[in-house]
């Protein structure tokens, strides 16, 4: 059961550190333009040095967000952890496979189960496996989640410090105590959401964003921020919003993404975390459909599985873990292709099970008891016989799981 609200923010009053000592990021300049192609592209010039090579790392997590950064000096930023239903197991698994074993830097954009579903296992399995967590950051607005309070624990457990961020503050690079980073040269990461002061309660609206750069390379990422956080941003951060890539909020829904703000970002290339069959039907057309009025090169998990990005600051190359276009236009194909094929296969489904209820007695509607064909197929099997059924709210717990109910 999860803990009341109370008994949560008590947690996070106890848990929680200022960031005293966090270095305010003053005087920054417009993102540069970078040219980008698909394999390889090269920059402008840029009077920050820099050495060696900065990874992104977008985990394919299917209807769910985590993306891994490497820095040149070998410190690890990893935002997001996936949905809460694979407990981390994904995430854990493609850590293992790029040889890490520590998370310098753990950030959570904002506390709903897709975003923050595997922060408990992953510092539970790098503290018991490997070099265990440098700090944990998040926005500070407080869930009622059970995934939340698994999040809590595990960061009391293990004794991590988290931080509270806000607009301004910057991730203390180069200060991590791990054996393989080194001071690392040119890179910065600088958080422009969530607002300072008091903002709310609102998760998305505080959704931690967060802009990179190195060399004439810039990196924003906005977790699922949406049109009035966007707007917010254009306001007072239009100068650190220019990127050469952008993930793009809220799983490609149209909640984020808007024209306005995508005009301010100028992004050449965009990346789209979200499942190929999304119930949310992520990415929405409208901005598969901005990306291409605006000629953004387009990556998404779904159809490119894993994607790796690596740069020097001038340079880009990406790599996938599947082939597929790039092109806005083709994957919103790509997207109708797959949902079409998913609505001949129920079709198909509820045609062989028709077929066996009418086959079959023990389908067959019994005096007080609705069938199988009375409630419809797609009924939870639980609501039957319950008044109205069981409801739930956007990542509401119901019975101990988080469930997404009504999440946009």
């Amino acid at each position: 059961m999860p803990l009341s609200p109370i008994v949560s923010l008590v947690k996070r009053a106890l848990l929680i550190v200022a960031v005293v000592g966090m270095v305010a990021l003053a005087g920054c300049g417009a993102g540069l333009d970078v040219g980008t192609n698909a394999d390889d592209s090269e920059g402008n010039g840029s009077d920050v040095d820099t050495d060696g090579e900065l990874e992104l790392h977008h985990i394919d997590v299917g209807q769910a967000d985590a993306t891994l950064l490497v820095t040149p000096g070998g410190e690890t930023i990893l935002i997001d952890t996936g949905d809460w239903r694979p407990d981390g197991q994904q995430v854990i698994d493609y850590l293992d496979s790029q040889g890490i074993d520590r998370i310098d830097h753990l950030i959570a954009t904002h506390a709903h189960a897709d975003h923050i579903g595997g922060h408990a296992a992953v510092i539970e399995h790098v503290e018991e496996n490997g070099e265990g967590v440098g700090a944990a950051y998040d926005s500070g607005v407080a869930h009622t989640s059970q995934t939340y309070d698994n999040y809590l624990d595990a960061i009391e457990e293990y004794d991590v410090t988290l931080f509270e961020v806000a607009e301004g503050d910057e991730l203390p690079l180069g200060e991590a105590e791990s054996e393989t980073a080194n001071e690392t040269e040119g890179v910065t990461a600088t958080f422009l959401s969530p607002p300072a002061g008091d903002s709310g309660s609102d998760l998305h609206y505080n959704s931690v964003t967060l802009a990179v750069e190195f060399g004439d390379f810039s990196y924003l990422t906005t977790g699922d921020a949406e049109a009035d956080a966007e707007e917010r941003l254009v306001d007072e951060q239009t100068d650190h919003l220019p990127s050469t890539v952008y993930q793009a909020g809220h799983h490609g829904s149209t909640t984020s993404s808007t024209p306005p703000f995508l005009d301010a970002v100028e992004p050449e290339i965009a990346v789209i975390s979200s499942a190929l069959e999304s119930q949310y039907g992520h990415p929405h057309d409208e901005v598969l459909e901005s990306f291409d009025e605006r000629e953004i090169e387009t990556y998404w998990t779904a159809a490119h599985g894993d994607i790796v990005m690596t740069t020097d600051g001038e340079d880009i190359s990406v790599s996938t873990a599947a082939d597929a276009p790039t092109d806005p236009a083709a994957l919103l194909e790509l997207k109708h292709e797959a949902s079409e094929d998913v609505d001949e296969n129920e079709d198909e489904d509820e045609d062989e099970a028709e077929e066996t209820a009418q086959s079959s007695p023990s389908l067959a509607s019994t005096p007080g008891v609705p069938s199988l064909l009375d409630v419809g197929l797609d009924t939870d099997l639980a609501e039957v016989g319950q008044p109205g059924g069981p409801t739930a709210g956007a990542d509401a717990t119901v019975g101990g799981a988080d469930t997404l109910a009504g999440y946009p």
